[in-house]
């Protein structure tokens, strides 16, 4: 069983959004998935009370303090891939679901702000056993260069960084009404197309 977290400690970074995400495509790829949802605001598990198939992905809730046991339960029902998604500004949560994960993944907007953040979440992972971590830069707005700006700061900062971007595009929130992600509800469109690669790219570090 392979295990990655989604860690950020600032809120708005798109975190749920991306593990359902790369759970749904995990699905498709025929693997045995789990979400566990540590964010007591319960959005992936509420989101997955909103799907048409209940099971694939399995959506869990649970606390921190919880999260061993539920790993382990996970593992003993041959879940092959199981997905954190955290909240932000919690650092029990975020250090619980580092030292638990092959594979951390630090969503974060193009942004000052949300680039600050990283220092901290660094101090967290370092704290938890420095496991293999990446950043991805999300929610970047569809015209400009902001996305580019932000990958030259972090390169520059020395952060390791997925070779793709994810935009901000409105399949994420039309399909997460419907209980779907982007790559169910508009199968052909670039929003499904960024989750993929995105995908493709993290199951090949794990």
């Amino acid at each position: 069983m392979k295990t990655i977290a989604v860690i950020g400690q600032k809120g708005g970074s798109g975190k749920t959004t991306i593990s359902l995400g790369l759970a749904v495509q995990a699905v498709k790829a025929g693997r045995r998935v789990a979400v566990v949802d540590l964010d007591p605001q319960a959005t992936a598990a509420n989101w997955g009370d909103r799907r048409d198939d209940k099971e694939s992905p399995a959506v869990v809730s649970c606390q921190a303090s919880r999260l061993s046991q539920v790993l382990e339960t996970a593992n003993v029902q041959g879940v092959q891939i199981v997905i954190i998604d955290t909240p932000g500004k919690s650092s029990d949560a975020a250090h619980q679901a580092a030292k638990k994960s092959d594979l951390v993944l630090l969503p974060i907007q193009p942004h000052l702000f949300d680039i600050e953040t990283l220092a901290s979440v660094s101090d967290l992972l370092d704290i938890a056993g420095k496991p293999p971590s990446v950043v991805v830069i999300n929610r970047a707005p569809i015209q400009g260069s902001r996305h580019d700006v932000a990958r030259n700061e972090l390169v520059r900062l020395g952060y390791k960084l997925v070779p793709m971007v994810i935009f901000q595009r409105a399949a994420h929130g039309d399909a997460s009404n419907l209980g779907q992600t982007a790559s169910e509800y508009e199968p052909k469109g670039k929003a499904a197309q960024e989750m993929e690669s995105l995908y493709s790219y993290l199951i090949n570090k794990l």
